[in-house]
Protein backbone atom coordinates (compact mmCIF):
# COMPACT_ATOMS: atom_id res chain seq x y z
CA UNK A 1 0.00 0.00 0.00
CA UNK A 2 1.70 3.22 -1.31
CA UNK A 3 1.50 5.99 1.62
CA UNK A 4 2.06 9.61 -0.08
CA UNK A 5 3.50 11.07 2.88
CA UNK A 6 6.30 8.54 3.72
CA UNK A 7 8.22 5.75 2.21
CA UNK A 8 8.43 2.00 3.20
CA UNK A 9 11.37 2.96 5.70
CA UNK A 10 8.99 6.18 7.25
CA UNK A 11 11.16 8.52 5.50
CA UNK A 12 9.15 11.46 4.89
CA UNK A 13 8.55 12.45 1.03
CA UNK A 14 10.59 15.74 -0.26
CA UNK A 15 6.85 16.58 -1.32
CA UNK A 16 5.46 16.40 2.79
CA UNK A 17 8.25 18.18 4.02
CA UNK A 18 6.84 21.39 5.72
CA UNK A 19 3.90 18.84 6.52
CA UNK A 20 5.67 16.61 7.98
CA UNK A 21 7.53 19.43 9.88
CA UNK A 22 3.98 20.85 10.67
CA UNK A 23 2.41 18.15 12.16
CA UNK A 24 5.63 17.16 14.72
CA UNK A 25 5.07 20.67 15.85
CA UNK A 26 1.27 20.32 16.70
CA UNK A 27 -0.27 18.85 19.90
CA UNK A 28 -3.10 16.87 19.71
CA UNK A 29 -5.13 18.89 21.38
CA UNK A 30 -4.38 21.94 18.96
CA UNK A 31 -5.01 19.92 16.13
CA UNK A 32 -8.63 18.77 17.94
CA UNK A 33 -8.89 22.49 18.62
CA UNK A 34 -8.25 23.61 14.97
CA UNK A 35 -10.62 20.76 13.94
CA UNK A 36 -13.50 22.01 15.61
CA UNK A 37 -12.82 25.58 14.37
CA UNK A 38 -12.38 24.74 10.80
CA UNK A 39 -16.62 22.65 11.58
CA UNK A 40 -17.34 26.58 12.81
CA UNK A 41 -16.17 27.88 9.98
CA UNK A 42 -18.22 26.07 7.44
CA UNK A 43 -21.12 25.87 9.68
CA UNK A 44 -20.92 29.80 9.18
CA UNK A 45 -20.37 29.70 5.53
CA UNK A 46 -23.73 27.31 4.72
CA UNK A 47 -21.41 24.54 2.96
CA UNK A 48 -23.28 21.45 3.47
CA UNK A 49 -24.62 18.32 1.46
CA UNK A 50 -27.87 16.89 1.67
CA UNK A 51 -27.69 12.92 1.57
CA UNK A 52 -31.66 11.84 0.25
CA UNK A 53 -31.29 8.32 1.74
CA UNK A 54 -30.64 9.95 5.16
CA UNK A 55 -33.89 12.26 4.78
CA UNK A 56 -31.90 15.14 2.70
CA UNK A 57 -30.75 16.66 6.16
CA UNK A 58 -29.68 20.43 4.57
CA UNK A 59 -27.66 20.77 7.41
CA UNK A 60 -25.39 18.00 6.83
CA UNK A 61 -21.95 18.99 7.14
CA UNK A 62 -19.46 16.43 4.91
CA UNK A 63 -16.73 16.31 7.19
CA UNK A 64 -13.39 17.39 6.36
CA UNK A 65 -9.89 16.78 7.14
CA UNK A 66 -7.43 19.91 8.42
CA UNK A 67 -4.17 17.62 6.86
CA UNK A 68 -3.91 17.93 3.42
CA UNK A 69 -3.14 16.29 0.26
CA UNK A 70 0.26 17.26 -1.48
CA UNK A 71 1.10 16.72 -5.26
CA UNK A 72 4.76 17.92 -6.29
CA UNK A 73 4.78 20.02 -9.44
CA UNK A 74 6.08 17.14 -11.45
CA UNK A 75 3.30 14.73 -10.59
CA UNK A 76 0.59 17.68 -11.48
CA UNK A 77 2.62 18.28 -14.98
CA UNK A 78 1.90 14.43 -15.68
CA UNK A 79 -1.40 14.79 -14.29
CA UNK A 80 -2.29 17.51 -16.15
CA UNK A 81 -1.37 16.27 -19.46
CA UNK A 82 -3.33 13.12 -19.41
CA UNK A 83 -5.98 15.11 -17.58
CA UNK A 84 -6.20 17.65 -21.04
CA UNK A 85 -6.05 14.27 -23.45
CA UNK A 86 -8.80 12.13 -22.11
CA UNK A 87 -11.18 14.82 -22.31
CA UNK A 88 -9.90 16.05 -25.62
CA UNK A 89 -11.00 12.67 -26.50
CA UNK A 90 -14.39 12.28 -24.15
CA UNK A 91 -15.22 15.54 -26.72
CA UNK A 92 -14.66 14.18 -30.11
CA UNK A 93 -16.17 10.72 -28.88
CA UNK A 94 -19.34 13.06 -28.28
CA UNK A 95 -18.95 14.99 -31.43
CA UNK A 96 -18.65 11.77 -33.17
CA UNK A 97 -21.11 9.73 -32.06
CA UNK A 98 -24.27 12.66 -32.21
CA UNK A 99 -22.73 12.92 -35.89
CA UNK A 100 -21.05 11.02 -38.58
CA UNK A 101 -20.59 7.77 -35.66
CA UNK A 102 -17.13 7.06 -37.36
CA UNK A 103 -15.97 4.97 -34.13
CA UNK A 104 -18.97 2.94 -34.62
CA UNK A 105 -18.71 2.49 -37.96
CA UNK A 106 -15.05 1.27 -37.51
CA UNK A 107 -15.99 -1.30 -34.55
CA UNK A 108 -13.88 0.51 -32.15
CA UNK A 109 -16.73 1.19 -30.04
CA UNK A 110 -20.31 -1.64 -30.03
CA UNK A 111 -22.97 0.80 -31.60
CA UNK A 112 -25.46 -0.57 -29.53
CA UNK A 113 -23.90 0.38 -26.39
CA UNK A 114 -24.29 4.08 -27.78
CA UNK A 115 -27.75 3.91 -29.29
CA UNK A 116 -29.20 1.77 -27.19
CA UNK A 117 -27.80 3.34 -24.24
CA UNK A 118 -30.39 5.75 -21.85
CA UNK A 119 -27.82 8.81 -22.04
CA UNK A 120 -27.80 8.85 -25.25
CA UNK A 121 -30.32 11.58 -26.82
CA UNK A 122 -31.34 11.33 -30.41
CA UNK A 123 -32.74 15.31 -30.37
CA UNK A 124 -28.37 15.58 -30.15
CA UNK A 125 -27.75 13.81 -33.64
CA UNK A 126 -26.70 15.93 -36.38
CA UNK A 127 -26.88 19.37 -33.99
CA UNK A 128 -23.90 21.42 -34.19
CA UNK A 129 -22.59 22.93 -31.04
CA UNK A 130 -20.61 25.50 -29.89
CA UNK A 131 -16.51 25.22 -30.53
CA UNK A 132 -17.94 21.37 -31.04
CA UNK A 133 -17.71 20.85 -27.07
CA UNK A 134 -20.25 18.30 -25.53
CA UNK A 135 -18.66 18.47 -21.75
CA UNK A 136 -17.78 22.07 -20.74
CA UNK A 137 -16.84 21.06 -17.48
CA UNK A 138 -15.48 17.24 -16.45
CA UNK A 139 -15.26 15.82 -13.06
CA UNK A 140 -12.14 13.16 -13.60
CA UNK A 141 -11.83 10.49 -10.84
CA UNK A 142 -8.46 9.61 -10.23
CA UNK A 143 -7.00 7.12 -7.92
CA UNK A 144 -3.15 6.21 -7.13
CA UNK A 145 -1.11 3.20 -6.28
CA UNK A 146 2.21 4.07 -6.61
CA UNK A 147 4.96 7.02 -7.15
CA UNK A 148 3.98 7.17 -10.66
CA UNK A 149 0.64 5.15 -10.98
CA UNK A 150 -2.59 7.00 -11.34
CA UNK A 151 -5.58 5.57 -12.38
CA UNK A 152 -8.80 6.79 -13.88
CA UNK A 153 -11.43 5.38 -11.95
CA UNK A 154 -13.89 7.31 -13.90
CA UNK A 155 -15.17 9.99 -16.01
CA UNK A 156 -18.08 12.74 -15.13
CA UNK A 157 -19.17 14.47 -18.15
CA UNK A 158 -22.90 15.55 -16.96
CA UNK A 159 -23.32 18.23 -13.81
CA UNK A 160 -20.35 16.57 -11.64
CA UNK A 161 -20.41 18.17 -8.31
CA UNK A 162 -17.71 19.01 -5.69
CA UNK A 163 -15.67 21.86 -6.48
CA UNK A 164 -17.43 24.54 -4.11
CA UNK A 165 -15.76 22.31 -1.61
CA UNK A 166 -12.10 22.38 -3.14
CA UNK A 167 -12.17 26.03 -2.89
CA UNK A 168 -13.72 26.28 0.02
CA UNK A 169 -11.62 23.84 1.81
CA UNK A 170 -8.74 25.91 0.49
CA UNK A 171 -10.29 28.97 2.01
CA UNK A 172 -10.91 27.55 5.45
CA UNK A 173 -6.95 26.24 5.44
CA UNK A 174 -5.48 29.54 4.01
CA UNK A 175 -7.44 30.99 7.13
CA UNK A 176 -6.56 28.35 9.88
CA UNK A 177 -2.96 28.35 8.62
CA UNK A 178 -1.43 30.76 6.94
CA UNK A 179 2.44 30.39 8.24
CA UNK A 180 2.19 26.68 6.33
CA UNK A 181 0.92 28.40 3.09
CA UNK A 182 3.61 31.17 2.90
CA UNK A 183 6.37 28.18 3.85
CA UNK A 184 5.07 25.70 1.72
CA UNK A 185 4.65 27.22 -1.92
CA UNK A 186 1.13 26.37 -2.82
CA UNK A 187 0.07 26.65 -6.03
CA UNK A 188 -3.44 28.37 -6.16
CA UNK A 189 -6.97 27.34 -6.87
CA UNK A 190 -8.82 30.74 -5.93
CA UNK A 191 -9.32 31.82 -9.61
CA UNK A 192 -11.38 28.63 -11.01
CA UNK A 193 -14.59 30.80 -10.73
CA UNK A 194 -13.20 33.35 -13.53
CA UNK A 195 -11.93 30.24 -15.71
CA UNK A 196 -14.84 28.98 -15.52
CA UNK A 197 -17.02 32.15 -16.49
CA UNK A 198 -14.79 32.76 -19.35
CA UNK A 199 -15.50 29.34 -20.19
CA UNK A 200 -18.92 29.41 -20.80
CA UNK A 201 -18.98 33.09 -22.51
CA UNK A 202 -16.29 31.43 -24.77
CA UNK A 203 -19.25 29.01 -26.08
CA UNK A 204 -21.88 31.44 -26.33
CA UNK A 205 -23.93 31.10 -29.35
CA UNK A 206 -22.43 32.79 -32.35
CA UNK A 207 -25.33 35.23 -32.99
CA UNK A 208 -24.73 36.70 -29.45
CA UNK A 209 -23.70 40.27 -29.38
CA UNK A 210 -22.01 42.21 -27.21
CA UNK A 211 -21.06 40.10 -23.83
CA UNK A 212 -22.73 37.01 -23.12
CA UNK A 213 -25.46 36.76 -19.90
CA UNK A 214 -24.48 33.56 -18.31
CA UNK A 215 -27.11 31.82 -15.56
CA UNK A 216 -27.04 29.12 -13.68
CA UNK A 217 -29.92 27.23 -13.69
CA UNK A 218 -30.42 24.89 -10.40
CA UNK A 219 -33.19 22.72 -9.42
CA UNK A 220 -33.73 24.78 -5.79
CA UNK A 221 -32.73 24.70 -2.47
CA UNK A 222 -33.59 21.36 -1.85
CA UNK A 223 -31.13 19.83 -4.35
CA UNK A 224 -27.86 17.72 -2.55
CA UNK A 225 -25.69 20.25 -4.56
CA UNK A 226 -27.82 24.10 -4.02
CA UNK A 227 -24.90 25.28 -1.90
CA UNK A 228 -22.59 24.90 -4.75
CA UNK A 229 -25.16 26.50 -7.04
CA UNK A 230 -25.17 28.86 -5.09
CA UNK A 231 -21.73 29.29 -4.30
CA UNK A 232 -20.49 29.51 -7.99
CA UNK A 233 -23.18 32.03 -8.90
CA UNK A 234 -21.99 34.60 -6.48
CA UNK A 235 -18.63 33.84 -7.26
CA UNK A 236 -18.82 34.55 -10.83
CA UNK A 237 -21.35 37.35 -10.88
CA UNK A 238 -24.24 35.79 -12.48
CA UNK A 239 -28.00 34.80 -11.73
CA UNK A 240 -28.88 31.95 -10.30
CA UNK A 241 -32.35 30.39 -11.82
CA UNK A 242 -34.79 28.21 -11.71
CA UNK A 243 -37.02 27.14 -14.34
CA UNK A 244 -39.92 29.21 -13.31
CA UNK A 245 -37.54 31.91 -14.36
CA UNK A 246 -37.12 31.14 -17.88
CA UNK A 247 -39.38 31.51 -20.48
CA UNK A 248 -38.99 31.11 -24.44
CA UNK A 249 -40.24 33.79 -26.67
CA UNK A 250 -39.87 34.20 -30.56
CA UNK A 251 -37.09 31.17 -30.16
CA UNK A 252 -35.05 32.73 -27.43
CA UNK A 253 -34.58 32.45 -23.88
CA UNK A 254 -35.01 34.98 -21.37
CA UNK A 255 -35.42 35.00 -17.55
CA UNK A 256 -37.25 37.16 -16.12
CA UNK A 257 -36.13 40.00 -13.89
CA UNK A 258 -37.56 42.90 -11.59
CA UNK A 259 -36.81 45.42 -15.09
CA UNK A 260 -38.75 42.57 -17.74
CA UNK A 261 -36.98 40.01 -19.34
CA UNK A 262 -33.73 39.94 -20.21
CA UNK A 263 -31.91 37.57 -22.65
CA UNK A 264 -30.13 34.50 -21.57
CA UNK A 265 -27.49 33.45 -23.90
CA UNK A 266 -25.68 30.31 -21.97
CA UNK A 267 -26.76 28.42 -19.42
CA UNK A 268 -24.81 26.30 -17.10
CA UNK A 269 -27.52 23.59 -15.94
CA UNK A 270 -27.59 21.77 -12.69
CA UNK A 271 -30.26 19.92 -13.45
CA UNK A 272 -30.29 16.41 -15.70
CA UNK A 273 -31.47 15.88 -19.07
CA UNK A 274 -34.56 14.41 -18.47
CA UNK A 275 -35.68 17.49 -16.74
CA UNK A 276 -34.29 20.03 -19.07
CA UNK A 277 -37.94 20.81 -21.06
CA UNK A 278 -41.39 19.28 -20.56
CA UNK A 279 -41.66 19.52 -24.03
CA UNK A 280 -38.64 17.22 -25.19
CA UNK A 281 -38.11 15.13 -22.27
CA UNK A 282 -40.49 14.48 -19.23
CA UNK A 283 -43.88 15.99 -19.88
CA UNK A 284 -44.32 16.35 -16.08
CA UNK A 285 -40.85 18.40 -15.07
CA UNK A 286 -41.56 21.63 -13.74
CA UNK A 287 -37.65 21.91 -13.24
CA UNK A 288 -36.54 23.16 -16.57
CA UNK A 289 -38.64 25.23 -19.20
CA UNK A 290 -40.60 24.75 -21.89
CA UNK A 291 -39.12 25.62 -25.60
CA UNK A 292 -35.58 25.53 -23.89
CA UNK A 293 -34.40 22.80 -26.15
CA UNK A 294 -36.26 24.12 -29.37
CA UNK A 295 -33.85 27.32 -28.55
CA UNK A 296 -30.75 25.56 -28.07
CA UNK A 297 -31.50 23.46 -31.67
CA UNK A 298 -31.73 26.68 -33.38
CA UNK A 299 -29.16 27.90 -31.78
CA UNK A 300 -29.99 30.70 -29.77
CA UNK A 301 -28.85 29.39 -26.62
CA UNK A 302 -26.05 26.94 -25.28
CA UNK A 303 -26.37 24.31 -22.81
CA UNK A 304 -23.08 23.47 -20.86
CA UNK A 305 -22.92 20.29 -20.43
CA UNK A 306 -24.64 19.28 -23.53
CA UNK A 307 -27.74 17.22 -23.11
CA UNK A 308 -26.50 13.38 -23.78
CA UNK A 309 -23.17 14.11 -22.76
CA UNK A 310 -23.61 11.66 -19.79
CA UNK A 311 -23.43 8.65 -22.73
CA UNK A 312 -19.57 9.51 -22.39
CA UNK A 313 -19.76 8.57 -18.75
CA UNK A 314 -21.44 5.23 -18.43
CA UNK A 315 -19.14 2.68 -17.14
CA UNK A 316 -19.85 0.25 -19.45
CA UNK A 317 -18.34 3.02 -21.76
CA UNK A 318 -15.30 4.08 -19.78
CA UNK A 319 -13.89 0.69 -21.14
CA UNK A 320 -13.45 2.60 -24.00
CA UNK A 321 -11.78 5.43 -23.65
CA UNK A 322 -8.26 4.26 -24.34
CA UNK A 323 -9.65 3.23 -28.10
CA UNK A 324 -11.23 6.55 -28.55
CA UNK A 325 -7.51 8.50 -27.27
CA UNK A 326 -6.05 6.26 -29.66
CA UNK A 327 -9.16 7.12 -32.46
CA UNK A 328 -8.94 10.95 -32.24
CA UNK A 329 -6.14 11.56 -31.06
CA UNK A 330 -3.61 9.12 -32.20
CA UNK A 331 -1.68 9.10 -28.66
CA UNK A 332 -1.58 6.46 -26.81
CA UNK A 333 -3.44 7.13 -23.41
CA UNK A 334 -1.53 8.62 -20.54
CA UNK A 335 -3.25 7.79 -17.82
CA UNK A 336 -4.39 4.26 -17.51
CA UNK A 337 -7.50 3.14 -17.32
CA UNK A 338 -8.33 0.46 -14.36
CA UNK A 339 -8.47 -3.05 -15.57
CA UNK A 340 -12.26 -3.56 -15.88
CA UNK A 341 -14.26 -6.44 -16.81
CA UNK A 342 -17.36 -6.09 -18.42
CA UNK A 343 -20.08 -8.30 -17.58
CA UNK A 344 -22.23 -8.02 -20.90
CA UNK A 345 -19.88 -10.27 -22.29
CA UNK A 346 -19.89 -14.31 -21.10
CA UNK A 347 -16.23 -14.53 -20.69
CA UNK A 348 -16.09 -11.72 -18.45
CA UNK A 349 -19.11 -12.73 -16.57
CA UNK A 350 -17.75 -16.36 -15.84
CA UNK A 351 -14.56 -14.94 -14.60
CA UNK A 352 -16.53 -12.08 -12.75
CA UNK A 353 -18.62 -14.88 -10.79
CA UNK A 354 -15.40 -17.36 -10.25
CA UNK A 355 -13.83 -14.34 -8.68
CA UNK A 356 -16.41 -12.11 -7.12
CA UNK A 357 -14.65 -12.55 -3.72
CA UNK A 358 -11.15 -10.15 -4.96
CA UNK A 359 -13.53 -8.03 -7.71
CA UNK A 360 -15.11 -4.67 -7.01
CA UNK A 361 -18.78 -4.93 -8.91
CA UNK A 362 -20.37 -1.68 -10.05
CA UNK A 363 -23.73 -0.94 -11.75
CA UNK A 364 -22.32 0.80 -15.40
CA UNK A 365 -24.70 3.53 -14.80
CA UNK A 366 -25.04 3.66 -11.00
CA UNK A 367 -23.40 6.61 -9.37
CA UNK A 368 -22.55 7.86 -5.84
CA UNK A 369 -21.40 4.33 -4.30
CA UNK A 370 -24.51 3.00 -4.73
CA UNK A 371 -25.41 -0.38 -6.28
CA UNK A 372 -22.27 -1.61 -5.44
CA UNK A 373 -20.01 -4.74 -3.95
CA UNK A 374 -16.90 -4.53 -2.69
CA UNK A 375 -16.02 -8.20 -2.61
CA UNK A 376 -13.17 -8.45 -0.36
CA UNK A 377 -14.82 -6.61 2.41
CA UNK A 378 -18.43 -8.53 1.58
CA UNK A 379 -19.92 -11.17 3.36
CA UNK A 380 -20.60 -14.65 1.86
CA UNK A 381 -24.37 -14.33 1.94
CA UNK A 382 -23.74 -10.40 0.00
CA UNK A 383 -21.23 -12.07 -2.60
CA UNK A 384 -23.98 -15.02 -2.78
CA UNK A 385 -26.59 -12.26 -3.21
CA UNK A 386 -25.39 -10.07 -5.76
CA UNK A 387 -24.20 -13.13 -8.10
CA UNK A 388 -27.43 -13.91 -8.46
CA UNK A 389 -28.10 -10.29 -10.01
CA UNK A 390 -25.54 -10.52 -12.18
CA UNK A 391 -26.49 -13.76 -14.15
CA UNK A 392 -30.08 -12.01 -14.05
CA UNK A 393 -29.07 -8.76 -15.83
CA UNK A 394 -25.17 -9.15 -16.37
CA UNK A 395 -25.95 -6.71 -18.79
CA UNK A 396 -25.87 -3.69 -16.02
CA UNK A 397 -22.76 -4.57 -14.24
CA UNK A 398 -18.72 -3.93 -14.89
CA UNK A 399 -16.30 -5.40 -12.56
CA UNK A 400 -12.91 -4.25 -11.35
CA UNK A 401 -9.71 -5.50 -9.30
CA UNK A 402 -9.63 -4.10 -6.11
CA UNK A 403 -6.91 -1.81 -5.83
CA UNK A 404 -4.27 -0.29 -2.94
CA UNK A 405 -5.44 2.85 -3.32
CA UNK A 406 -2.89 5.02 -1.54
CA UNK A 407 -3.48 6.79 1.53
CA UNK A 408 -2.89 9.85 3.69
CA UNK A 409 -2.38 11.00 7.25
CA UNK A 410 -5.60 11.87 8.47
CA UNK A 411 -7.05 13.11 12.08
CA UNK A 412 -9.60 10.72 13.16
CA UNK A 413 -11.13 9.83 16.50
CA UNK A 414 -8.02 8.37 17.51
CA UNK A 415 -5.39 10.26 16.34
CA UNK A 416 -3.69 10.75 12.87
CA UNK A 417 -3.84 7.41 10.97
CA UNK A 418 -3.66 6.43 7.35
CA UNK A 419 -7.16 6.67 5.05
CA UNK A 420 -7.59 5.46 1.28
CA UNK A 421 -8.08 8.75 -0.61
CA UNK A 422 -9.00 9.54 -4.57
CA UNK A 423 -8.93 12.90 -6.69
CA UNK A 424 -11.13 14.52 -8.83
CA UNK A 425 -9.81 17.16 -10.62
CA UNK A 426 -12.20 19.70 -13.12
CA UNK A 427 -11.50 20.43 -16.54
CA UNK A 428 -12.90 22.86 -17.84
CA UNK A 429 -13.03 23.17 -21.96
CA UNK A 430 -14.42 25.77 -24.36
CA UNK A 431 -13.56 27.89 -27.42
CA UNK A 432 -10.39 28.82 -26.26
CA UNK A 433 -8.81 25.04 -25.23
CA UNK A 434 -8.69 22.84 -21.66
CA UNK A 435 -8.16 24.63 -18.80
CA UNK A 436 -7.49 22.79 -15.48
CA UNK A 437 -6.76 24.55 -11.95
CA UNK A 438 -3.96 22.57 -9.80
CA UNK A 439 -6.02 20.54 -7.52
CA UNK A 440 -8.87 19.01 -7.41
CA UNK A 441 -11.66 17.75 -4.79
CA UNK A 442 -9.38 14.83 -2.59
CA UNK A 443 -12.17 12.31 -0.90
CA UNK A 444 -11.24 10.39 1.93
CA UNK A 445 -12.67 7.44 3.19
CA UNK A 446 -12.95 8.27 6.72
CA UNK A 447 -14.10 4.33 8.43
CA UNK A 448 -10.66 2.65 8.39
CA UNK A 449 -9.96 0.10 6.22
CA UNK A 450 -12.92 1.22 4.02
CA UNK A 451 -12.22 2.06 0.20
CA UNK A 452 -15.69 4.28 -0.92
CA UNK A 453 -14.85 7.69 -0.56
CA UNK A 454 -18.11 9.52 -1.27
CA UNK A 455 -19.85 11.89 0.23
CA UNK A 456 -23.31 10.11 0.46
CA UNK A 457 -21.41 6.68 1.52
CA UNK A 458 -19.49 8.29 5.06
CA UNK A 459 -16.27 9.92 2.77
CA UNK A 460 -14.98 13.46 3.42
CA UNK A 461 -12.89 15.77 1.72
CA UNK A 462 -9.41 17.34 2.06
CA UNK A 463 -7.36 20.33 0.55
CA UNK A 464 -5.22 19.36 -2.22
CA UNK A 465 -1.85 21.17 -2.54
CA UNK A 466 0.29 21.62 -5.81
CA UNK A 467 3.36 22.73 -4.87
CA UNK A 468 4.77 25.16 -7.11
CA UNK A 469 8.16 23.51 -9.59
Amino acid sequence: MFDEMRGAGGDLRASYAHVGEWLDALKPDALVAKRAEAERLFRRIGITFAVYDEGGDPERLIPFDIIPRVLDGEEWSFLARGLEQRVKALNAFLKDVYGPREILRAGAVPEALITQNPAFEAIMVGLEVPAGVYTHIAGIDIVRTGPREFYVLEDNCRTPSGVSYMLENRAVMMRLFPELFAKAGVEPVSYYPELLLRMLQSVAPPRCSGEPTVVILTPGQYNSAYYEHSFLADEMGVELVEGADLVVQDGAVFMRTTGGLKRVDVIYRRIDDAFLDPLAFRPDSTLGAPGLIGAYRQGAVTLCNAPGAGVADDKAVYVHVPAMIRFYLGEEPILNNVPTYDCSRPDDLQYVLDNIAELVVKEARGSGGYGMLVGPHATKAQRSDFAKKLKAHPHVYIAQPTLSLSTCPTFVEKGVAPRHIDLRPFVLSGADGVRIVPGGLTRVALREGSLVVNSSQGGGTKDTWVLRK
